[in-house]
This record gives C-alpha cells, sequence and structure tokens, in this order.
C-alpha cells in the first residue's frame, strides 16, 4: 500500500460510524465493518466482509491528521485516492491488492486485499538479524514488487 508517510495524532473530528459502538457498520453499501487490525497518523484498517463478494477484505479509514484546515484534508484526501488507484493498477504476488475505493462520510475508504501473517518488523523482533541468504531473498522480493509498480506506471516514494 502507499503512504503519506504522516505520522501525527489523529483528530477527534466527531462521531462518524466506525466510532458508534454496537453500529452496524457498513461502508458503501457492501463492506461490513468486523474489527480494528491497525491504526496509524492517517486512520483505521479494518477487517470487513464485503457482503456483496462473501469474503472478507481489510478497508483503511481516512482520518484527517491534526492539525489540518479544510484545504489540506481535501489534498490529502485526494493524495490518498490517487495513491490507493495507482497501487490499484500493479497485480504481482508481492502486492496488496486495492479493490475498491469507496467515498463514506466524506471521506475516502481504501478497500484492499486481506493479508495475513507477520510484518518484517514483527520477524525481526522476534528473530534478531537474519542469516544473509533470506535477508538477500526477502530484498528480493520487494525489488521484484517494486518493478511491477514501475511497470505499472507508479512510482513508489515510501517503502516501508
Amino acid at each position: 500500500m502507499i503512504s503519506t508517510g504522516l505520522r501525527l495524532r489523529v483528530a477527534d473530528r466527531g462521531l462518524t460510524m466506525s466510532d458508534v459502538p454496537g453500529a452496524v457498520r457498513l461502508v458503501a453499501g457492501r463492506y461490513h465493518l468486523l474489527s480494528p487490525l491497525d491504526e496509524d497518523g492517517t486512520g483505521v484498517v479494518w477487517l470487513a466482509r464485503d457482503e456483496v463478494l462473501g469474503r472478507q477484505v481489510a478497508v483503511r479509514e481516512v482520518r484527517p491528521p491534526v492539525p489540518l484546515g479544510p484545504g489540506d484534508v481535501r489534498d490529502l484526501y485526494e493524495h490518498l485516492e490517487n495513491a490507493a488507484r495507482a497501487a490499484g493498477r500493479v497485480s504481482h504476488r508481492n502486492v496488496v491488492a486495492v479493490h475498491d475505493v469507496a467515498t463514506e462520510d466524506g471521506r475516502p475508504w481504501i478497500v484492499m486485499e486481506l493479508v495475513r501473517g507477520l510484518s518484517l518488523s514483527d520477524v525481526l523482533d522476534a528473530e534478531g538479524p537474519l542469516p544473509s541468504r533470506r535477508a538477500a531473498h526477502i530484498g528480493a522480493e520487494v525489488l521484484a514488487a517494486l518493478r511491477a509498480a514501475h511497470a505499472a506506471g507508479v512510482l513508489h516514494l515510501d517503502v516501508q
């Protein structure tokens, strides 16, 4: 997924559908939010069920960081929507597939393939330094993903 690199505190902008305890949380009439998976400076990633296709997906709820004015929020939303559309053009086993970009509550919601497993950070925390052969293999897989992005006309400026 393409990231803005922002790591700011999320603003309390009033209650939204994802903030109301016990509320049925349905995005774009089809993505039923089940539970939060992760949170960062630009929003929350939810485990969700696509009620149309009957599969689990990850849905990024975009929330503007503090302090951004209305123009900056619009720019952020536009940037994230464009980044999601660009990522959606990339088809590769090492790239999370973007299935949809929906708008709900005036904000973009990015629907992605649900990927289960450990992050590289989790692996390093658990195992410490990796053997050089394994590290080289991981690097080659990242490079393959970046090549696929480049072939699709996507320039990734924030590899994490």
